[in-house]
This record gives structure tokens, sequence and C-alpha cells, in this order.
């Protein structure tokens, strides 16, 4: 490989993924800050920013985040402003978060760490925020996705692209680069650029699933069914986030189709959430004058699996805000496809039940019991 090649893939990258942001309305250069934590694929991603922004027509500056879950944190994320400085990053700025404990470290840094991004983003006016997730990020979380059964959204992997905030979105160029950007290459580019990476140890420690499909699995995937695994893993990501937007626009189509109005006829257009409840204020059931969104039964019905159990999700999530697990949809579902006059169900946040040949999700008041489920076990992402 030429010495150039990771630098011109990286900057390729970056200019691809600013050509989509809209001007600004008053036409000054829109602000693009890049997720910097040191390492070597977010320092990759700052110095293919640095580069490219004034031909990009940007400005280009670091945001930081210091999560404290390492003794000398602090130090890192100074070192890492440092570096964006001398990249010519402007502005530089650091943020530091409390990592809350429920729902494991992972997760918990991640939700910290995005909604630090989404702060700066509206202090700033940022037009984008780049991350530095590469094709072997999406290889790993493929296979994590493979493993645990889930469906087709989940197995499409980390997108390219997601609003953070009503005026910035998130675009994480190296996921979808042509051609593939890996760590392979983030550290090439480093070394060619004289750029000294951090090595962040939560990435060497086997107690994390995403480090031992890394480290073990995938070298023994590659070692015996042949080389290029994880390069197929990230292209079942891209088939199956085209299918996945696919099947989501039929089901917004058919949401719109099925939804009922407080006339007891279906109107396209309908807006969610519903209409106004009049339920009484009984511990787990629908909170007075609490939003109802109400669905015809015998339209779901009529629906494709995969298409009805994205319009519950849907429902759900529109009306109030649930992200509902594939047993807690499946859970709905049966009130329509397995309907033997049973009473309501409970998922997180929401009382269904079914009356006059119609699925009625309502909020419910208090918690008195946790969301039913068909099965036992840990709910897994939903298609």
């Amino acid at each position: 490989m030429h010495s150039d090649r990771p630098l011109l893939d990286t900057r390729r990258s970056v200019r691809r993924a600013l050509a989509g942001l809209p001007p600004r309305a008053d036409d000054a250069p829109p602000l693009v800050l890049v997720a910097l934590s040191g390492g070597a694929d977010s320092l990759a991603l700052a110095a293919a920013l640095a580069e490219v922004a004034a031909g990009s027509g940007v400005r280009a500056g670091a945001v930081i985040v210091d999560h404290g879950l390492q003794r000398g944190s602090d130090d890192v994320a100074a070192r890492a402003a440092a570096q964006a400085g001398e990249l010519g990053l402007d502005p530089v700025l650091v943020r530091q978060v409390r990592v809350a404990s429920a729902g494991g470290p992972e997760h918990a840094a991640r939700a910290a760490r995005y909604a630090a991004f989404a702060e700066v983003a509206v202090e700033t006016a940022a037009a984008a925020i780049l991350t530095a997730h590469t094709r072997s990020d999406q290889a790993e979380q493929v296979l994590l996705g493979l493993v645990r059964g889930s469906g087709l959204r989940s197995l499409a992997g980390i997108p390219p692209v997601r609003q953070l905030t009503p005026e910035c979105v998130l675009l994480r160029p190296f996921v979808v680069a042509t051609p593939e950007i890996t760590r392979e290459t983030t550290s090439r580019a480093c070394a060619r650029l004289g750029l000294t990476a951090w090595h962040d140890p939560h990435n060497a420690d086997p107690a994390f699933a995403r480090v031992r499909a890394r480290e073990r699995v995938l070298p023994i995937l590659e070692t015996e069914l042949g080389p290029g695994v994880a390069a197929a893993l990230a292209r079942t990501a891209d088939l199956a986030a085209e299918d996945a937007a696919a099947l989501d626009a039929l089901a917004a189509a058919a949401l719109d189709r099925v939804r009922v109005t407080s006339s007891g006829e279906t109107v396209p257009g309908a807006a969610l959430p519903g209409e106004t409840g009049p339920d009484a204020a009984v511990p787990g059931e629908s909170a007075p004058g609490a939003a109802t969104v109400r669905l015809d039964a015998a339209a779901l019905a009529a629906l494709a699996p995969a298409i009805r159990n994205r319009v519950i999700r849907r429902a759900a999530d529109a009306g109030f805000g649930a992200q509902l697990s594939r047993e807690h949809t499946a859970t709905v579902a049966a009130l329509v496809s397995d309907w033997r006059g049973q009473g309501p169900v409970f998922v997180p946040g929401i009382r269904v039940t079914r009356a006059g040949g119609e699925l009625r999700f309502s909020a419910q008041i208090g918690s008195p019991r946790r969301g039913r489920t068909d099965e036992p076990g840990v709910a897994s992402p939903g298609e």
C-alpha cells in the first residue's frame, strides 16, 4: 500500500460526508466538530477534517469528553485537546461527564457521551459532529447482533447518519467509506502524520463482549473460514440497512392507514399521539386525560408480520416514546394474531387493550407489573 493511501482515503470519506450538509441561512461556514478521544480512529478523523474543512466550506473544531472512568482521564483529555489545537481545529471543547451506574458501563458511558455531544451542539450551533467508527466496528456490531439473535434493524449496525438535535446531525464517515476504512487504515494514517495515539485500556479488556469478539472470535473466523470475514460482516450491515429502511417506510405508510381517529374512522395523515382518553386513574391503567393511540385490529391482521410488528413499535414510540423489544412487540401482536378475548397487556409505560375491533395504547399510571412477555429471558432487539 502506498504510504499516502490511508490519508487520501480518510480525507475522501470526510469530504463525502460533509458534501451532504445543508448551507446555513446566513451563508456563514457551518461548524463541524470531531468527537476526539485521542485514539487512532478519532485522531485520523480529526486530521482528515482539519485538512479538508476549508475546501469543504466548513469550520472545523473538536469536542472531547472526559468520562472520568480511569485514573488520569483528565490528562488524556488535555493531551487530545492539545493535539486538536496542533491540527488547527478551533474551537476545542472539553466536557467532563458523570457516568451513571445503571445499564452497564458501556451503555452508561455512551449515554453520557452522546448527551454531552447534544449539549455542545446546541451551545455552539454546530451543524454536525463526526465520530470515528470504522468498518471494523461495524463488523463487530453485526457479529454481536447475530449471536444475540437480533433482527434486521440491529444487524444494520451503526448508522452512518442520525439526527443528534433538531439542528445537528451525527455523521460517521468511516462506516460507509469506499475503499473500506478499518482500524489498520486509521493506524497507518496516524503513523504517516506522526500522530501518537492513546490506547484505551478498555479496548483490551476481555470483560467486554466487544473486545472478546475483536480479539478472540473474529481471528478464529478469519483463520478457519478464510480472510474477509470482517469485511463480509460489515457488508451485511449495508444490505440489512437498505432492507430495514424499505420495511420502515412501508410500516410508516401502514401506520398511517390503520390509525383510527376519535370519529372511529381510519384517516390517513392522522397525527400521533392519539386522542385524549377518559380512563380512570387506577394504578396500572390509563392516566385520566392521557393520549390514546388507536389502531384498527382487522387492518393490522391483514399486514405481513414484519410490517405489523414495525407498526406496533412505531405506535409505541411515536405515541409514548417507548422502545419495545421483540418480546414486548410479540405480546402486543398476539392481541391481533392470536386473539382469544384476553385482557390487557402491559409493556414498559404502556397499557394495550383490544376493544371494539381496535388496539388501544394508553400510558400507564405507576408500574404494577413489568412489561410481560410470552417467553422468559433477556429481551433481544426487535427487527
